[in-house]
């Protein structure tokens, strides 16, 4: 798992990133009392050499593959060893991912496809 860097303080003000996860991102600390410049004790740690992940593990999940699908076609070209990871698809296509996915037992990466299913069932 990869440590999560943020900017200092994000959390304190709705401009640098409450609700918004784009402003989260990492920005330097600076500043004349800044403690986390500072490396204090006690404070978040910067982003420095030495927090990257060995090249065998890098953009996996469990030791598994991450591959970008966008459609039922994709879905089906995916090995064991990967994870389908949904692409920004619309509703009626998520589904029939979802469903096609339960059926092969692939896992969804950023879909929890029995809530969705479940939710979709209840509409209709």
């Amino acid at each position: 798992m990869t440590k999560k860097f943020v900017r200092r303080i994000w959390s304190r003000y709705s401009r640098l990133g409450k609700r918004r996860k784009r402003k989260q991102r990492w920005k330097r600390p600076t500043g004349r009392d800044n403690k986390m410049r500072e490396r204090r004790r006690g404070y978040p740690v910067r982003v420095e050499i030495g927090y990257k992940q060995d090249k065998k593990n890098r953009n996996k999940v469990e030791g598994k593959g991450l591959v970008l699908v966008r459609n039922v076609s994709e879905l089906n070209k995916l090995n064991k060893n990967d994870v389908a990871v949904i692409a920004k698809i619309g509703k009626k296509k998520k589904i029939e991912i979802a469903k096609m996915a339960e059926e092969m037992k692939l896992q969804v990466y950023n879909l929890n496809t029995k809530k969705l299913l479940k939710n979709t069932g209840k509409k209709k």
